[in-house]
């Protein structure tokens, strides 16, 4: 059986492979290319801070655990997770050094000091002595002499210094101290930079004096960042200081990666590996620069030529509302929905502000897990619980990463009255759920937005996400009992319109999918449709197969980790999986069961991962509007017929672009010109 299934770490590599090939891709503007090979960098970073971390707590434990769908051992996943990942490394910097070339021909080059001339050189001694070298922070570590904490991604000049006693040590210097640019002119000719840890690599022996500099390399140190919160949960601080806490914790973790730039001894690259405790396996050597952020700046010196770019896409005014009206009174009047970053998220936020101001609004109610830096939805909340608004919010201090942000946002919604909870012991609240209730008269009704996205004004122009919102009677109850149970501590045990993890969420999709297995049995047209970022619970895979052996036609939009293999022989031949990579992150959930008056439709903020299924609070809510639920099977077949920016998935795990075929089929680049022409039409 194990020719149905892919390991889960091996899928995600396979993933960041394919936003690579959007670097590659010389379809993309070339300032775009750049900005895909700094994605790839920094997802690939926080799958060793995340994933590889993790596996290799595992590894630590007695019984080593195996995965369950391959039955690798966690010793097993490290090595083959090395393996691809030093095959990438190549790739990446094959990469990198030829979209350089490209961006030099623009005007904008990198250059080292092999490069520069005499004059210029004298200059960077200069400079680098009246600008960096008084900033510098260096120590020495030996034996006797410990070495400090590193920070996590952190930029060191590392180097091994000799002494005429023969006595030698390590000398480190930190380079990204925040105190300097890191992209550095060279005077003369317009365009041509060093990087600032170059330049401090070279001058180390003007830091260092007194040693002979035997060799010498960039370094950068990559901790886990695996931390269960509720295992070290300390009973004597408040869950918020016991959050701020594990964030501290979380920097000084175990180291799980290292790279360096430059071709040193095997056997200093072993020292250093024991000064940072890293299994030797988990080192790697890298051509290109540590860290790629410096390409946004790279980006800025090129913004007058528009060719480099993606033509401007702004979200536009969905046809569905009149934005110069109240929102409410349209919500109340049917459903309404809208698509993002295509369609503005600013109904939304409207919709929240009048219900902040509304004399018949009595409370608003949210669960909170991305926010952008300055939330305009913390804004309108804060003003409703100074409008004297019950104001219930249920901020995830768990979102990982956002850790500190939430922290931020949990005290000012606090301090304005809010009522204020952190979610449940062992879960994370991951729903997208926001429930306005209004008196009106002697009728209490509801106001429901549920969506597949954060609350986020900033991610809503760059992932695709889909919003409802609805007067339903029916999901607003179900919403009410939601939040009830959250207020409670508990989760939802029972359910009869919404699909809310983790009790009502898995079995409810396995009862559909049997559904649809029956049919086909029965001689009837079984289908499933769904889009999702990942697939990796077991359960339902099974159960997927399962239908697909017994007929069921099964078509999938996955954008990353699938740990399913189609088209296999009589097991899944009947199951077709594309991942689409392009310019705005596929965020979006659609669950799609049946065809004709027995179809089912969901969108929902969950993943069809055991983590998400089982482990967190999820709402999946239906769509009863026949208009919307017209609009989201369009948008679902639109995207299953993309030929450009859509891969297959074979087989044996690989992808292929889908066959180039006439018309070209661009999805995200369709669904913003349906965008602007509805906007024009309205």
């Amino acid at each position: 059986m194990s020719e149905l299934y892919e390991n889960r770490e091996l899928s995600w590599l396979r993933f960041n492979e394919r936003v690579l090939e959007e670097a590659e891709d010389k379809r993309n503007p070339l300032c775009e290319r750049l900005t895909f090979m700094s994605i790839y960098q920094t997802n690939l970073d926080e799958f060793f801070m995340v994933r590889v971390g993790s596996i290799h707590d595992q590894m630590l434990l007695e019984d080593n655990p195996k995965e369950n769908k391959t039955n690798m051992t966690a010793s097993e996943q490290l090595e083959a997770i090395r393996e691809r990942v030093m095959e990438l490394a190549a790739r990446k910097d094959e990469s990198y050094h030829k979209l350089m070339k490209e961006v030099k021909k623009k005007g904008i080059s990198l250059v080292s000091f092999a490069e520069i001339d005499e004059q210029e050189s004298a200059f960077l001694h200069g400079f680098f002595e009246r600008e960096i070298l008084p900033l510098l922070s260096p120590f020495t570590i030996s034996k006797k002499r410990p070495i400090p904490f590193i920070k996590t991604k952190e930029i060191c000049a590392m180097a091994l210094l000799e002494t005429k006693g023969g006595k030698n040590r390590y000398g480190i210097v930190p380079c990204n101290t925040g105190m300097f640019a890191r992209l550095i002119p060279i005077p003369g000719d317009k365009g041509r930079f060093i990087l600032a840890e170059e330049l401090i690599l070279h001058f180390l022996p003007q830091v260092f004096t007194g040693y002979n500099i035997a060799c010498k390399s960039l370094v950068r140190v990559t901790r886990n960042a695996d931390i269960d919160a509720d295992k070290v949960y300390d009973e004597e601080l408040n869950y918020r200081d016991h959050m701020a806490e594990v964030i501290k914790l979380r920097r000084k973790l175990e180291p799980v990666r290292l790279e360096y730039t430059r071709d040193i001894d095997k056997k200093v690259i072993k020292s250093i590996a024991e000064f940072f405790n890293i299994d030797k396996d988990m080192i790697f050597h890298t051509t290109a620069p540590l860290d790629m952020s410096f390409v946004f700046d790279i980006q800025d010196y090129l913004r007058h030529d528009k060719e480099l770019f993606f033509d401007k896409r702004i979200p536009q005014r969905s046809p569905e509302l009149d934005e110069s009206k109240p929102m409410l009174p349209q919500i109340l009047e049917k459903d309404r929905f809208l698509s993002y970053p295509y369609e503005t998220i600013r109904p939304f936020l409207s919709m929240l502000h009048e219900a902040a101001n509304d004399p018949d609004v009595i409370s608003i109610k949210m669960t909170l897990y991305r926010l952008a830096k300055h939330s305009k939805v913390v804004e309108a909340l804060v003003e409703a619980a100074e409008n004297g608004k019950e104001v219930d919010v249920l901020v995830e201090l768990k979102a990982r990463f956002d850790e500190e942000n939430n922290i931020g946002w949990s005290r000012m919604l606090e301090d304005a009255g809010c009522h204020v909870i952190y979610g449940l012991d062992g879960l994370k609240v991951h729903s997208k759920l926001c429930l306005i209730t209004l008196r009106q008269g002697k009728d209490v009704k509801y106001i429901t937005q549920i969506g597949t996205g954060n609350y986020n004004e900033k991610t809503a122009r760059l992932y695709t996400d889909l919003c409802l919102m609805t007067a339903d009677e029916r999901i607003g109850a179900e919403a009410a009992r939601v939040f009830h149970t959250l207020s409670m501590g508990e989760v939802m045990k029972r359910t009869e319109h919404l699909l809310v993890a983790p009790k009502c969420l898995q079995n409810k999709v396995i009862d559909k999918i049997d559904r649809e297995i029956q049919i086909a049995k029965d001689g009837g047209e079984g289908y499933i449709g769904v889009k999702i970022n990942s697939l990796t619970d077991k359960k339902i895979i099974d159960k997927l197969i399962e239908a697909s052996t017994a007929g069921v036609k099964i078509e999938m939009v996955i954008r990353g980790i699938c740990c399913l293999h189609p088209g296999v022989k009589g097991k899944t031949d009947n199951i077709k999986i594309i991942s689409i990579v392009g310019r705005f992150l596929e965020h979006s959930r659609i669950y799609i069961f049946g065809k004709g008056e027995r179809e089912e439709m969901f969108i929902a903020s969950a993943d069809f991962m055991t983590r998400n299924t089982v482990r967190r609070v999820e709402v999946a809510t239906p769509i009863y509007s026949p208009e919307i639920r017209d609009r989201v099977r369009q948008m679902f077949r639109l995207q299953m017929s993309d030929n450009v920016k859509a891969r297959i998935l074979k087989s044996d795990g690989s992808y292929k672009y889908v066959t180039h075929r006439r018309p070209l089929v661009n999805s995200q680049e369709i669904f913003y010109e349906e965008a602007y022409k509805a906007a024009e039409t309205k």
